[in-house]
């Protein structure tokens, strides 16, 4: 039923995880997708050799460095080169690090800040002009239950996915009379790189599924299927949302 035929997407972040399962997923719904990596190329481009075998799809990576003003513009630049247009932007790039709140030096904070929260605005700022003048748009924002509740010894990152869904909220209400629609995706806990580490205690990651209402942690593909269908035009009155997806643990809106 949902289709991306002829849509275009650039989804950061996409090399692993919850980014590499949008990338998959965009594919399957036939959309061209261009995604970007930090520094693992050998991922981007197992990734795509997984997902094109024969070389023929819309399918390409661009590092880039989420701090970089300049190289973020440069990057957006050359995938409307490349592609003809940019239909769909999903900001899913971000870093998750340990930080107690009286031990946190201004370094750490500041680079969660940057890339979870500036590098978000500075690409969505350099897509938007391409949107506007395509008079379509589907921006959606990965954020995260620790933006809506705070996250005990990450509150740098519960900070900047705080910002990020009030972000949403702000662009919803003044992109909407461009045909462009801004979304947020907020993950509860996800098995992925950045958490390989918690759970490799056995015992801290069976209490984790015990508070979770369907029993279990989400794996990527949970979270970019709700990611596609806000890209879909099944979601075209969806405007502003800020979509839980944590089996029912976190219980917010």
């Amino acid at each position: 039923m949902i289709s991306l035929e002829n849509k275009v997407a650039l989804i950061t972040g996409g090399s692993r995880g919850i980014g590499a399962s949008c990338v998959e997923l965009f594919v399957e719904a036939g959309a061209g997708v261009a995604f970007t990596y930090k520094s693992n190329k050998a991922a981007a481009d197992e990734l795509i050799g997984r997902l094109d075998k024969e070389g023929s799809r819309p399918l390409r990576a661009y590092s880039m460095d989420m701090e970089s003003e300049k190289d973020i513009h440069e990057k957006v630049r050359q995938v409307i080169s490349d592609f003809g247009r940019i239909d769909i932007l999903v900001n899913n790039a971000g870093i998750w690090k340990y930080g107690a709140a009286d031990e946190m030096s201004l370094k750490d904070w500041e680079e969660t800040i940057s890339i979870n929260l500036t590098g978000t605005f500075i690409i969505t700022k350099a897509v938007i002009p391409e949107m506007k003048k395509n008079g379509f748009g589907r921006i959606i924002n990965i954020s995260s239950t620790a933006g809506q509740r705070g996250e005990a010894f990450h509150s740098h990152y519960a900070a900047s996915k705080g910002a990020l869904i009030s972000y949403t909220k702000s662009l919803a209400s003044e992109l909407a009379r461009f045909n462009i629609t801004t979304n947020c995706v907020a993950p509860g806990w996800v098995i992925t790189d950045l958490s390989q580490e918690v759970f490799s205690d056995k015992k801290y990651k069976e209490s984790v599924e015990q508070d979770i209402p369907v029993g279990r942690i989400a794996d990527p593909v949970d979270i970019a299927g709700p990611v596609v269908f806000l890209a879909s035009g099944l979601a075209r009155h969806i405007n502003g949302e800020i979509l839980n997806v944590n089996g029912g643990s976190i219980l917010c809106g």
